[in-house]
């Protein structure tokens, strides 16, 4: 028992010896929290092993280990490389603040609480969150344990004001409501969250449209409390209801368009609709049922106006040209159904028949219904009697003055135009010999062939008018003087055949040959060719009636003084007068 003490005692000494050399050893105090290990280094150095102190700050501090090993808070988003000593020196003495920083220097980004908008602001000191006594990381992260005096919603909504605010201000929220049961679209999204969540109270709000809106129901409840199968968040205007498709009603055209209360004037659920149009539109039934009361026969919901019956397809009775533009009632006057209508053109256009039936009854035999002008009959096809030129424009009462199937007309042209034959008969009562259909002024007469005065040179380009001067041809002349007294120069020195010195191809290109006459000119007579009035000195009347004696000419040269006569030729010469014929004896 003494040898027992005695070790007990040598080790109590033994180990006060070593923590007061423990002690003697250390730089210094450190601080009151460490005080109760100050004696146990190895509880924060470990021998030969300076890396693993950081270690074992953490393995004690755990909560600063976690955020590290989470990377989270302010230790946990530093360099994974800095020592703990760098920042948090130990043995200065147990008063030292080996914790202490710059707090106006110190970024919050690097907490788990990034600072914005108004908790910038100057306003909000560091005081605020960070109370007395309690640690920095021990700070409050939930709004409501600063703000629970400015919770209006008074604890409602919970605590966690940042679902729905954020820190800019109260008023400026981020509360996504689509991810309740009541999604905000159209004109309910600029709606005041107090306008449907009265006094604070969020739970337990009505979703039903009716309970917010019934004052606004127009329909005072005839078309039951759920707005919404019709209308959209949009706006009381715009109608979301699909009538085509929820409905075996579908509307179109003006229908479409109607306000649903023109039809739906009672209770919507109860008072079921008649489908047929005259349940509607009696009122603007114009035909005063004579038409019957299937209005969507004829007419489309686009407008009255509009007809979709197809009399071609529907009926014996294809509407063309003007038909298809006539209005229903102006054939169909009476019951659409009971009287029937006759489908010749006189049942109806008696009134329009300008001929007063003298053409019979059948128009379309020459009519068609674009219009009454525009004529179909083909008088060259259906006729012995083509119509060409000046006849095509003319009128069907023209020619046809009386009953078109009784007055047989004659085809000769005399029995239409006698009145404007200008030749008195003359010429026969064949026209079409001399005229074409296209003008009375254009003919296709030959003058060569079809008179005994063919047109020869200059003749050929004469107007008619310039010789024939009347109509009546036949009384023209056939002689040159009778149309060119006014063009002879000879003044009848040369009689008035023309024709025997003067061709028809001008008056100046003449082929006369003296020599062919029974007065040859020879000798001097020569020299007076081209003076033909020497000798022609006297008008004629026809031809030329000329003495060929010499004595009628050379009278006066005659030194005989007519003792041998006028035929001087026997004795003289025609070259010269001294010149006496062989065997001529003078006196």
């Amino acid at each position: 028992m003494k040898m027992f003490l005695r070790i007990l005692l040598l080790s109590s000494l033994f180990f006060a010896a070593s923590a007061h050399a423990n002690k003697l050893l250390m730089p210094g105090e450190v601080i009151k929290g460490h005080a109760k290990v100050e004696e146990d280094c190895e509880k924060c150095h470990k021998k030969f092993d300076k890396a693993a102190q950081s270690t074992m700050c953490s393995d004690c501090h755990k909560d600063v280990g976690k955020d590290i090993a989470d990377k989270t808070g302010y230790h946990g988003r530093m360099d994974a490389g800095k020592e703990c000593k760098e920042c948090h020196t130990e043995h200065k003495g147990r008063d030292a603040r080996i914790a202490e920083f710059d707090h106006d220097k110190f970024d919050h980004k690097l907490t788990d609480f990034q600072l914005k908008e108004k908790h910038l602001g100057e306003k909000v000191k560091c005081g605020s969150c960070h109370k007395a006594g309690v640690k920095f990381r021990d700070a409050p992260s939930v709004c409501n344990s600063c703000h629970k005096k400015d919770d209006k919603h008074k604890g409602g909504l919970g605590t966690d004001c940042a679902k729905c605010h954020s820190e800019k201000d109260w008023k400026t929220t981020n509360f996504d409501h689509s991810k309740t049961h009541f999604n905000l679209l159209g004109k309910h999204v600029e709606v005041k969250c107090d306008k449907c969540h009265i006094d604070g109270k969020y739970k337990d709000t009505a979703k039903l449209c009716n309970s917010c809106h019934q004052k606004d129901d127009k329909h005072k409840g005839n078309f039951g409390t759920n707005c919404e199968t019709c209308h959209s968040e949009k706006g009381w205007k715009e109608i979301i209801f699909e009538h085509n498709k929820k409905t075996k009603y579908p509307l179109f055209g003006k229908h479409a368009e109607a306000k649903c209360v023109s039809c739906h004037k009672g209770k919507l659920y109860k008072e079921k609709l008649k489908t047929n149009c005259f349940s509607c539109h009696q009122k603007d039934d114009k035909h005063k049922a004579s038409f019957g009361p299937k209005c969507d026969t004829c007419h489309v919901e686009k407008g009255w106006k509009e007809i979709l019956f197809d009399h071609a397809k529907l009926t014996k009775y294809p509407l063309l040209g003007k038909h298809a533009q006539a209005k229903c009632v102006s054939c169909h006057k009476g019951d659409l159904y009971k009287d029937k209508l006759k489908q010749n053109c006189l049942s109806c256009h008696l009134k329009d028949d300008k001929h007063k039936t003298t053409f019979g009854a059948k128009c379309e035999d020459c009519h068609v219904e674009k219009e009454w002008k525009e004529i179909k009959f083909d008088h060259a096809k259906q006729t012995k009697y083509p119509l060409l030129g000046k006849h095509v424009p003319v009128k069907c009462v023209s020619c046809h003055k009386g009953d078109l199937f009784k007055d047989k007309l004659q085809s000769n042209c005399i029995f239409c135009h006698e009145k404007d034959d200008k030749h008195k008969g003359q010429e026969g009562k064949k026209c079409e010999s001399c005229h074409v259909e296209e003008s009375w002024n254009k003919t296709n007469f030959n003058h060569q062939r079809m008179s005994a005065f063919p047109l020869l040179g200059r003749h050929s380009l004469a107007a008619c008018k310039k010789c024939h001067i009347v109509p009546t041809f036949k009384d023209a002349g056939r002689e040159c003087f009778g149309c060119h007294e006014k063009d002879d120069t000879h003044k009848r020195k040369f009689g008035t055949e023309c024709q025997i010195c003067h061709s028809t191809r001008a008056w100046q290109t003449w082929d006369f040959d003296h020599n062919k006459t029974m007065f040859k000119l020879d000798g001097p007579h020569k020299k007076i060719a081209d003076r033909c009035y020497s000798c022609h000195q006297k008008p004629m009347d026809k031809k030329v009636l000329q003495s060929t004696a010499c004595g009628s000419c050379h009278d006066r040269d005659d030194r005989h003084n007519g003792n041998f006569g006028d035929r001087c030729d026997r004795c003289h010469d025609g070259d010269d007068w001294k010149k006496v014929k062989i065997g001529a004896t003078a006196r």
